[in-house]
C-alpha cells in the first residue's frame, strides 16, 4: 500500500492507495487519513478486501485507539464495505455518512461503531484542534453524496468527482491535465446522472479555496489543474449514456 503525505502543518493528510497487491478486477481506489495529535479520521477506508492492508498501513501513523472517526461519502461497496471489520477493530469510533443511507450501510455491520448521520445540507466533523466541512455532493453519483473540505489544508475531497479508471501503480498527481482527460471522461458521463446537479456541485465549489482535489479513483489534482477540471466538468454533458 503506497503511501503519500499531501498535507503537512499541524496536522496531516496522508493518501493511501496503488496496493501492489489488490486482485485484478478490484477497482483501485484512494483512501485518505487526516491524523491529528490524538485523533484519526479515515475517508472513505475502502472494501472489504482492502481492510487487512490498510488496517496495517493506518498502524504506521496511529495507534487503533486513536482511529476515532470514519467517513463515508456514499454507499458503495468500495468505499465502506469493510465497515463490519473496522466495527470489531475500533473500540471508539464513530462512522459520519448520510442519514438516507443509515439503513443500508448497517448491512455491511455496525455494532460497535456510532452511526453520526449527516443531513442533506451537509456540516461538520470536529477532530479538536480541527474542523473539516462535509459539502453535499447529491447525485454525484449516489443520490445521497458527501465530500470533505479542509479550509486550511484547502484540500477538497471529491469522491467520485475527478475520478479516473487507470493503470497500476499510476502517479498520484495528474502531470499533463490535456492528455488526463481521456481517462475521465466516460466515467463521468457514465456515472454522474444529472448535469443540474453537476452545476449546483460546481457552483458550491468554486466558492472554496482550493490546492488539492483528491478523487477516491485515479490521479489528485493540484494548484491550476483544479480549475481546469472544474471548467472541463462544467463543459461536460453527463447522464447521457441511456
Amino acid at each position: 500500500m503506497r503511501m503519500t503525505k499531501i498535507y503537512e502543518g499541524a496536522y496531516q493528510w496522508i493518501m493511501f492507495g496503488r496496493d501492489a497487491h489488490k486482485p485484478e478486477k478490484i477497482i483501485d481506489t484512494n483512501q485518505y487519513m487526516v491524523r491529528t495529535a490524538n485523533r484519526c479520521l479515515l475517508i472513505d477506508p475502502g472494501g472489504i478486501e482492502l481492510f487487512a492492508p490498510m488496517l496495517a498501513a493506518v498502524l504506521h501513523h496511529a495507534p487503533v485507539e486513536e482511529i476515532t472517526d470514519l467517513f463515508a461519502s456514499h454507499q458503495d461497496p468500495d468505499i465502506i464495505s469493510s465497515l463490519g471489520l473496522w466495527d470489531q477493530a475500533l473500540p471508539n469510533a464513530k462512522l459520519h455518512a448520510s442519514a438516507l443511507w443509515e439503513g443500508f450501510l448497517r448491512h455491511f455491520g455496525c455494532e460497535t461503531i456510532e452511526y453520526v448521520p449527516i443531513p442533506d445540507h451537509g456540516g461538520v466533523i470536529n477532530l479538536g484542534t480541527t474542523e473539516l466541512q462535509i459539502v453535499p455532493a447529491h447525485y454525484l453519483h449516489a443520490s445521497a453524496n458527501f465530500h470533505i473540505y479542509d479550509p486550511h489544508a484547502k484540500i477538497l475531497m471529491s469522491g467520485d468527482v475527478g475520478a479516473a479508471l487507470e493503470a497500476p501503480g499510476t502517479p498520484v498527481f495528474v502531470d499533463n491535465f490535456d492528455m488526463h482527460v481521456d481517462k475521465m471522461r466516460f466515467f463521468h458521463q457514465r456515472w454522474m446522472p444529472s448535469n443540474q446537479a453537476k452545476r449546483a456541485w460546481i457552483d458550491r465549489v468554486r466558492k472554496l479555496d482550493i490546492d488539492i482535489l483528491a478523487p477516491q479513483h485515479g490521479r489528485m489534482f493540484k494548484g491550476d489543474d483544479v480549475k481546469r477540471f472544474l471548467d472541463w466538468f462544467e463543459a461536460l454533458q453527463v447522464g447521457i449514456a441511456v
